[in-house]
Order: C-alpha cells, then structure tokens, then sequence
C-alpha cells in the first residue's frame, strides 16, 4: 500500500463526509447536464465514502446504472474529490442500485467458481475485475470457506478461488 493509499485508508469521518459532499455536488451537476432526476445520498463506513444515487423512476437513471458507466462515472467523482481536497479518494459511487446487481452477479460467479471446484478442478480463476470487486469476491469466497488471491497485474488483475488447504 502507497503512502497515498494509507492516507485514503486512514480517513476521518469528518473527511469522508466532506469527499461525500464534494461528490454530490458534482454528481448532481452532472445529472442536471444530462437533465436526469436522481436522489443523492452520502454515508461513510469502512473507512470510505459511499454516494448512492437513486430514482423513483428507475428508468430515469438506466443510462448511468451501467457497470461500465458507473466505474468511469466513479472514477470521474473521484478525480473531482482529489481535485478538491488534494487526496486520493476510495470513494464509491453507487447509481440506481448497481452496487448490489454487480454483488448478485459476483456471488454467482463465485458459485460456479466453488462447484468447478467440487467438480475436482484445482482453482477456479474469474475475470478481471475492480479492486472493489475483487474485495467483494473475497468476501464471498470466505463466506464458501475457499480460499482466494489475486493475480496479475493492472488491467488484468483477477482473482483466483482455491480450496483451504
């Protein structure tokens, strides 16, 4: 971990709460350039800012909610934070409940991942993926009682799904 990244890691919740704030205001600029309705809210837990943006209309929000857009759209809200307080962010951005479909699909991925396994395979690797999502692919493999590490390198980072032992 970069001394950069420890800082981000080691955030006051006062400090999560002012990158929350400087990532709506710029969300909600954006989605008044794309005249798009959305509901903005900031929480901050495990040492990271959460921005959730939501609809009534579910549609309304469609055009953004895709996992490639979202991650650029995150990326995009992070350099605007760092931009503002002269720190790197981790933050995440969450639009029309993405987060929890992308959850879904990686938990189903990781059950595929543990029945090769059962099947005798002796690792299962998955695709390339977030740091955010490798993190969640973790998780969930823990939850398995697998064990998981990750392997290769920038775009290609992945993680790999082994058994204990």
């Amino acid at each position: 971990m970069t001394d950069v990244q420890h800082d981000a890691a080691t955030r006051t919740l006062e400090q999560l709460e002012e990158e929350g704030d400087i990532a709506a205001d710029y969300i909600e600029e954006l989605l008044d350039i794309c005249d798009l309705d959305g509901d903005i809210d900031i929480d901050a837990r495990n040492g990271r800012a959460y921005v959730s943006v939501h609809a009534a209309e579910a549609a309304n929000l469609a055009v953004l909610s895709r996992p490639d857009t979202v991650t650029a759209l995150q990326e995009l809200t992070r350099l605007a934070v760092q931009t503002k307080t002269g720190a790197f962010s981790r933050l995440i951005l969450d639009v029309g409940g993405s987060r929890d479909a992308r959850r879904d699909e990686l938990a189903r991925l990781v059950a595929r991942a543990a029945d090769r396994l059962e099947d005798g395979a002796a690792e299962a690797a998955l695709p390339p993926m977030s740091s955010y999502e490798r993190k969640l692919v973790h998780d969930l493999v823990a939850e398995r009682g697998l064990h998981s590490e990750s392997r290769g390198e920038g775009p290609d980072r992945h993680t790999v799904i082994t058994r204990v032992g």
